[in-house]
């Protein structure tokens, strides 16, 4: 009768089957992420690639991140600009669209690498950096906004449009001198602009309609209307002079 047996040596008896992967061992390596709803697979070497980063902190010893119902790893961040921020982990490769999403994305994760990266692109460093220091030359340029905002809104009940004048001065030294706000509907705020020239201004107005398109208003602004009182030198390298803005809103 013959065994079943294989003799020693023979290929049989040295083959080994691999060991089997234990549930612990595949959560090490390979990750199931939820982002905001959206579900990625990658290893955790791709997401601790930059070890500095926020999102290799969520990824490193007791700081892991918290996990959904189904066990994967849950971020609750927009996931559709996730994609972006995985394949530059993976491969280097910048992404080509949403690119304002994927920096404020990047700049969350604290991937300073594709911060850099994406702040040279000409969108981001227009929009991002060239934009931000030229409002820096505008103090408390925030707060003019929302100012604007809560009074255009209170002039708002009942009618379809209100108006809201931006009255703008070189110096804090000029605004004892603003022209009287006009008796009509409009109010009125005063913008500074030290050291800004009289070209900006113009600038400076499309920046502010461009912030409340971004918050949805739908808004329109004409002037300049400049006061007699502070002409300065048509040059166009002359400092802002004081003049005024009108702003329309329309809600409906």
């Amino acid at each position: 009768m013959t065994s079943l047996r294989s003799a020693p040596g023979s290929p049989a008896s040295t083959s080994r089957a691999p060991p089997p992967v234990t549930d612990r061992q595949h959560i090490i390596k390979v990750v199931e992420l939820n982002v905001g709803g959206q579900f990625y697979t990658t290893t955790l070497d791709t997401l601790r690639k930059f070890p500095d980063s926020k999102l290799a902190e969520m990824f490193s010893g007791a700081n892991l991140a918290c996990r959904d119902a189904k066990g994967c790893f849950f971020i609750d961040r927009p996931g559709t600009y996730f994609g972006a921020i995985l394949e530059y982990l993976r491969s280097g490769q910048l992404p080509t669209q949403h690119l304002p999403e994927v920096y404020r994305e990047a700049q969350f994760y604290g991937i300073k690498p594709l911060v850099k990266l994406l702040e040279d692109t000409p969108q981001i460093f227009g929009e991002q950096v060239a934009r931000r220091q030229f409002l820096l030359q505008v103090p408390g340029y925030s707060e003019n906004l929302e100012l604007l905002v809560r009074l255009a809104r209170a002039r708002a009940v009942a009618q379809r449009h209100s108006r809201v004048m931006v009255c703008v001065m070189p110096s804090e030294q000029h605004s004892a001198k603003c022209p009287e706000r006009p008796r009509t509907e409009e109010d009125t705020i005063v913008m500074h602009t030290p050291g800004m020239l009289e070209t900006d201004v113009r600038d400076l107005m499309d920046c502010v309609k461009m912030d409340l398109q971004n918050q949805g208003y739908r808004v329109t602004f004409s002037g300049p209307y400049t006061n007699s009182l502070f002409s300065t030198s048509s040059s166009r390298f002359a400092p802002a002079c004081a003049c005024s803005f009108k702003f329309t809103f329309t809600w409906w």
